[in-house]
């Protein structure tokens, strides 16, 4: 076995961009979004900057980094992003996975799947903090990096040199530092800027059903998991407690604003609560049941991504989610890691609780006295506390009945056709996505792509910017001049797309986009009390950092779907996944969005951009 931090001393450091290379990218994604007199102006402001301030500031960033090699230059100013915000984690920050259903579905009962899940989620703790769990690694070549035979040696090359090990196959291991906080974590709100708290000594889960709270170990005092049979004993019992629902259920706090739920909890914490909010925080992670049926793909997103807030919390690292036919998803908080690590987990929990399920259809659950072991938490409300709740009640309704969540499959193809084409998957859904909005606002707007940057030490995310001069180029002529355009012509104006789409997300996972850069440029002019850049000022500026059309994609075969919302109010999240033979996508909007409209539009991009790539003449 190679020990799960085996790379992590070796991983190379994220770069710092040089200044020039950042302005240069910077201003190719301004570009297809202003007129010539405003390009102009951004231009002029950029050139100054990188003259002047931003050459001092960048030279005093590269400095700090030096410093600072234990780290990356991005991961002080991310945490406090996150942390500093004050709008409701959930739908702005919070996003979902949802599973698939387990293939043998008798498997799929609430209580069957809650306790397999359960302990699958447990046996990958105690496997990662044992220093066990096999290293996350990017194989570019796994016939030769993921065998028996490469484990075996490089499992004797010293830490401090063992990435170069990897790197000689065409293997690349992945930053690990943020899997300590899938467990035992939570974000605390406090004022001005949250924290996140773990406590790795806790050994209780914390379960939530009707809005009630209850909490039972699930590791005993020699540090072994409790047996399934257990669990699934505890589990029974919390679903056949027929306790009412709570008239202020505390979960709609974690809700909230950000300033307005410290002050709510330090109430909380005054008003005799500690020990029962100790509980909560500290617990393993938080697994949700709910009491109904998923009816459809829309419902299941509704669930997932917000849910009944009485019965979530949060501010936990994740919810495991399990509706009343078994279906299981996951609701992750944002602060504390990216995608890969929740991924990672999600991809285990699933081939362990599918491949050796901890208990079947026709196990038992033990026969102890949960009544002893499951404990029932309550919380002592003040007439303050009930009226935050019914305030944060009102608040989170108003917001989640104001949001709407559509979804498509496009069938006519995927990833392997567009292979046989020699294009970019991920270009030709990203260009559909330009070509879609295009036709249905006629205008080119600020587009985010979310791509890890987990190949360096304590990397996070970079941007993508889709929206370039060749996606608005080519969506003009596919939505306008179809006329004046031969198939040939469309198919290179395709490629093109898909070559600079490919550029652009190399240079972002080797740590080379600019927005991260530009952000700790401006991070730092801030905390060193310096006045704001005019660059920082310009409109053009802003305008590009209010992500209309904000996506994030993901492939997996433990996983379903998976969304968010919007990051703007006039804006679509949208998530999407390129399968062999098909393409699905997920669109959250506010009312100030059409997204079922826009779907359309995506789907018609879809069959035009197919239609050209298999030579075939399209109708406007």
């Amino acid at each position: 076995i190679v020990p799960t931090m085996h790379y992590q001393k070796s991983l190379p450091r994220l770069p710092v961009p040089k200044l020039e290379d950042t302005i240069t990218r910077y201003l190719n994604a301004q570009k297809p979004l202003l007129n010539d007199d405003q390009f102009r102006k951004t231009e002029e402001l950029a050139r100054a900057f990188e003259k002047g301030i931003g050459r001092e500031l960048h030279e005093q960033l590269v400095a700090q980094d030096n410093q600072n090699k234990h780290t990356s230059y991005i991961t002080g100013p991310w945490f406090d992003m996150y942390l500093k915000a004050r709008e409701p984690v959930v739908l702005n920050f919070n996003a979902f996975m949802s599973f698939n259903p387990d293939p043998k579905s008798e498997y799929n009962d609430q209580l069957i799947r809650a306790t397999n899940m359960t302990v699958s989620a447990i046996r990958f703790m105690k496997t990662f903090r044992a220093g066990y769990l096999e290293p996350e690694v990017f194989h570019l070549n796994p016939e030769k990096s993921d065998t028996e035979i490469f484990k075996k040696i490089i499992r004797f090359v010293p830490s401090s040199v063992s990435w170069f090990g990897a790197y000689m196959v065409n293997a690349y291991p992945l930053d690990m530092s943020q899997y300590f906080r899938l467990f035992n974590s939570t974000r605390i709100p406090k004022l001005n800027k949250d924290e996140l708290y773990t406590d790795e000594k806790a050994k209780h889960l914390l379960v939530l059903r009707n809005g009630n709270f209850y909490v039972f170990d699930v590791i005993d005092r020699d540090g072994n998991m409790l047996k399934p049979s257990e669990i699934q004993a505890h589990l029974k019992y919390i679903l056949s407690d027929n306790s009412p629902a709570p008239a202020f259920p505390l979960g709609y706090l974690t809700s909230e604003n950000r300033d307005t739920w410290a002050l709510l909890r330090k109430n909380l914490l005054e008003n005799g609560n500690e020990e029962a909010l100790q509980k909560v925080d500290s617990a393993l992670f938080c697994l949700s049941l709910d009491d109904f049926p998923v009816k459809d793909f829309v419902h299941l997103s509704h669930t997932m991504l917000h849910g009944d807030a009485a019965n979530r919390w949060y501010d936990k690292s994740f919810n495991l989610i399990i509706t009343k036919d078994g279906t299981a998803g996951i609701n992750f908080e944002h602060s504390w890691g990216d995608g890969v690590a929740v991924l990672r987990f999600q991809n285990e929990v699933f081939k362990d609780s599918t491949k050796t399920p901890a208990i079947s259809p026709q196990s038992q659950p033990a026969s102890v006295d949960s009544s002893r072991a499951v404990q029932k938490l309550d919380f002592k409300l003040n007439d303050a506390l009930k009226a935050g709740i019914t305030k944060a009640k009102q608040k989170f309704d108003a917001t989640v009945e104001s949001l709407s969540l559509s979804m498509i499959q496009f069938q006519e193809g995927g990833k392997e056709l567009l292979k046989q084409k020699k294009v970019s998957p991920d270009a030709v859904a990203q260009l559909a996505f330009q070509m879609a909005f295009l036709r249905q606002y006629d205008q080119t707007v600020a587009t985010y792509e979310s791509c890890s940057t987990a190949a360096f030490k304590h990397g996070r995310t970079e941007t993508i910017r889709p929206a370039s001069v060749h996606t608005k180029k080519c969506s003009e002529a596919f939505v306008k001049e179809l006329s004046k355009h031969s198939t040939e012509e469309l198919q290179n104006l395709v490629v093109e797309c898909s070559k600079y789409h490919g550029r652009l997300t190399k240079e972002a996972a080797m740590g080379q986009g600019f927005d991260r850069h530009l952000f700790s440029l401006r991070y730092l002019a801030l905390s060193r009390g310096l006045p704001l850049p005019d660059f920082y000022q310009d409109q053009a500026y802003a305008r590009l950092n209010h992500n209309i059309i904000s996506t994030s994609t993901l492939v997996s075969p433990a996983v379903q779907l998976g969304g968010f919302g919007p990051v703007v109010s006039d804006g679509f999240g949208l998530g999407y996944q390129v399968q062999d033979d098909w393409i699905g996508c997920n669109v959250s909007a506010y009312p100030a969005r059409n997204g079922e409209e826009f779907l359309r539009c995506i789907h018609k991009s879809l069959e035009d951009i197919f239609s050209v790539l298999k030579g075939k003449k399209i109708s406007s």
